[in-house]
């Protein structure tokens, strides 16, 4: 049975010290792959220093931020591997990493996407098992903050794999059409996820597949424009999937609320207020996209909801600004 092909998809804005230590722990892995680095118009040199000291890594260089989405994109199209894997440029993946990652991939053709599992630095907390989503379609990172030995945990239900890190079946990817470009940055992840199971893919976990997320050492407040971006991709979602017009709109509408209206109060601007606006009226006119039936959580609560986005916002900043998917 010949050996399944892997491309391994970096993208990268600047952080070079980052880069570099994720691509030598890519190095190590015990399975044959390739690295794509997909540059978003890095200005301190990672194209340069990338060909110096990585001449087997493969460099699509964008010239321009285009957007996390757009560079996972290039990058996937740059390759013709038979699994994606999609990784951070902030995550020092374990030797194994690949080859358990794969695995779900590998005994079920009916899996489409796999989620690793993520740590904070130390290896003690979890980052992230994947994405769960609450029946408003809101996302968040699976288990973040709980002890790594409640990785296998099957509640909430996993949704698929985090932009930090996940893999993908390649004829999955295509079915769904990749990521939408559309969004800048936040929630591509989330959005890929809704409709490879609205596809019918199934997602899994691979909770013995684990990678150092170095995004999330530090936490800091997230500046405006991070925080307008963010409200755009929510507002992106509620449109494009017609939440406000279901069953669960009154909750989604009392939910941004909240969210909107607390930022508001403690940043004292109305910049996720701005961006939802945005967002919701840049999906105008766009064709909607169908509700998967299985993925979104039903058991998570608006308690619950608003309570995981306190966790989530917490750790924002730190993961996206590392991941260099910002300015």
């Amino acid at each position: 049975m010949p050996a399944p092909t892997i491309d391994v998809v970096v993208a990268t804005f600047n952080g070079w010290e980052m880069t570099e230590s994720c691509l030598r722990h890519l190095e190590a892995q015990t399975i044959p792959h390739t690295v794509i680095v997909v540059d978003n118009g890095s200005a301190d040199g990672t194209p340069e220093r990338l060909h110096a000291a990585f001449t087997d890594v493969k460099l699509c260089a964008l010239g321009e931020n285009r957007g996390f989405a757009a560079a996972c994109n290039a990058g996937v199209g740059a390759g013709v591997g038979e699994f994606i894997v999609l990784v951070n440029n902030d995550v020092d993946a374990d030797a194994h990493f690949l080859e358990r990652l794969i695995g779900p991939l590998l005994s079920d053709e009916h899996t489409g996407s796999v989620a690793p599992l993520l740590v904070r630095p130390g290896g003690e907390r979890i980052d992230s098992v994947g994405l769960a989503a609450d029946p408003t379609l809101a996302g968040f990172p699976r288990l973040q903050g709980r002890p790594v030995a409640d990785a296998s945990e099957r509640r909430p239900e996993l949704l698929g794999p985090s932009g930090g890190g996940g893999a993908y079946r390649r004829t999955a990817w295509e079915d769904a059409g990749g990521m939408d470009e559309g969004i800048f940055l936040y929630q591509e992840d989330l959005d890929l996820a809704l409709r490879l199971r609205q596809s019918g893919w199934q997602a899994a976990i691979a909770p013995d597949a684990v990678g150092v997320h170095l995004g999330s050492a530090t936490a800091q407040r997230r500046s405006m424009w991070q925080r307008e971006r963010a409200g755009f991709a929510r507002g992106y979602i509620l449109r494009r999937y017609g939440v406000l017009c279901s069953a669960v709109g009154p909750r989604a509408l009392l939910t941004e609320a909240l969210v909107a209206g607390g930022d508001a109060a403690v940043s004292r601007d109305l910049a996720a207020l701005r961006g939802r606006l945005r967002g919701f009226g840049a999906a105008d006119g766009l064709p909607r996209r169908a509700r998967p039936q299985h993925g979104p959580d039903p058991s998570i609560g608006l308690r619950e909801s608003l309570r995981l986005r306190r966790v989530d916002y917490a750790a924002a900043a730190a993961t996206r600004r590392a991941a260099n998917r910002v300015p």
